[in-house]
């Protein structure tokens, strides 16, 4: 198994036990079996059609990211949600742009 996927298959653990889910809970919410839910996560390789199925599943989105933007949407990541959607501290002051919108241009698609 590829550290990418070991990385992946860690982050749908992850994931999983945040929400609260145990393994038993994850077929009826994804369409498969427990034994191939168990195998997957284990050391599964995942087709994209049952990868975006189990983020489904677990309230989530598939997403490409450019590996020049990943430092960046971890970090937005890594601050989590504050009041009115802003990602400010006390310590780290939030910038115009980042107050109103963290994502804005992140990815590079805004039109």
């Amino acid at each position: 198994m590829t550290s990418m996927a070991a990385t992946l298959l860690t982050q749908i653990k992850n994931r999983r036990l945040k929400l609260g889910l145990k393994q038993n809970d994850m077929p009826m919410r994804i369409g498969v079996s427990r034994q191939q839910y168990q195998r997957l996560e284990a050391k599964g390789n995942p087709r994209l059609d049952t990868l975006a199925l189990i983020a489904a599943g677990l309230n989530s989105e598939l997403m490409l990211i450019p590996k020049e933007k990943l430092q960046a949407v971890q970090a937005i990541l890594a601050q989590g949600p504050t009041s009115k959607g802003s990602h400010t501290t006390e310590a780290n002051p939030p910038t115009k742009a980042l107050q109103d919108d963290p994502w804005q241009g992140l990815l590079g698609d805004d039109q």
